[in-house]
């Protein structure tokens, strides 16, 4: 029998294939799929319909624009090459419905199975928005993928772990916190990140765990002044988040926030870590936890994280 091929049109879904050890069974990934590295030989199916260089600002301004143009692109803001899913020839394809702004959507992959001739594979789409369905999309592939031990020892060793951070961050004071998701506009987190920093011992001040994420003013995130603001944009890694500070900066009343006073607004990398609900979200709590208690707890994450002067 052939071995199953699989599809993943999705960054977190990639690494939760490959956390299964199924990784094997991979034939093509989106434009995003770069973890493990080992993804990174594979044909990529998709492609963003705007040009994603420039500020936080240009790339909100082309997303919009995208979505707004006509009735046809307004389905998402991604491209997926159906021709080559049909050279591909997938058992399984993997996406998500969650945000159509963040990866390719359920809808894309819809349209271009249509436009295939020959193939008729099964579509698997995830949507996280709780810790919770973060573990359903786990069995999810699991189950498109015959791993269904694997997929419980993964999510049991996720739990574990995250049950590890909360026991050393539990007899700390915890500080009041502002996790940014996009610079300008300015975006708080919402989803599966308000769960993330209450597990890392932190007080979260914007975003409701399971909600979107929500926009909000300089004048709400001035007004709650929080002990410790974490900018980890969507999509965007450290360098680029660094250059995109001035956004912030630049702000009125910026130099008498809490948090830049006492010298605790700290860049992370929201692309390869916390906006990737999969895997390595225990490694984006491990983070937190280290960034709400500098010196007292430590997983060896140092690396990724960087105080703004």
């Amino acid at each position: 029998m052939a071995q199953q091929r699989v599809v993943s049109l999705l960054a977190s879904s990639t690494e939760i294939v490959y956390a299964l050890g199924r990784g094997d069974r991979l034939v093509g990934r989106s434009h995003e799929c770069d973890f493990p590295t080992q993804v990174l030989h594979l044909p990529v199916c998709t492609r963003p319909k705007f040009a994603v260089d420039g500020t936080s600002k240009d790339i909100d301004d082309r997303v919009k624009a995208t979505l707004q143009s006509s009735p046809e692109e307004a389905l998402s803001v991604y491209a997926v090459d159906s021709a080559l899913l049909e050279t591909l020839r997938p058992d399984v394809i993997l996406t998500q419905s969650q945000c159509e702004v963040c990866a390719v959507s359920l809808k894309d992959v819809e349209r271009a199975v249509c436009a295939m001739v020959s193939s008729s594979p099964g579509i698997v789409s995830l949507e996280p928005h709780f810790l919770a369905d973060v573990w359903n999309d786990i069995r999810q592939v699991a189950s498109a993928l015959d791993a269904h031990s694997a997929g419980e020892e993964l999510i049991k060793s996720m739990m574990s772990r995250l049950d590890a951070v909360s026991d050393q961050t539990a007899a700390h004071t915890a500080p009041s916190v502002a996790c940014i998701e996009w610079i300008e506009p300015l975006m708080a987190a919402g989803n599966w990140m308000p769960e993330l920093v209450r597990i890392a011992g932190g007080n979260n001040l914007f975003g409701v765990a399971g909600n979107h994420s929500p926009w909000m003013t300089w004048e709400e995130l001035c007004s709650k002044d929080p002990d410790v603001i974490v900018v980890a944009p969507c999509g965007l890694g450290i360098e680029k988040t660094r250059g995109e500070m001035f956004w912030l900066t630049g702000k009125p009343g910026w130099d008498n926030l809490n948090a830049v006073r006492s010298r605790r607004v700290i860049i992370t990398d929201g692309n390869q870590y916390f906006n990737r609900p999969g895997p390595r979200l225990v490694e984006s709590t491990e983070i937190l936890a280290e960034i709400f208690f500098p010196g007292a707890v430590s997983f060896g994450r140092e690396s990724t994280h960087l105080q703004v002067v």
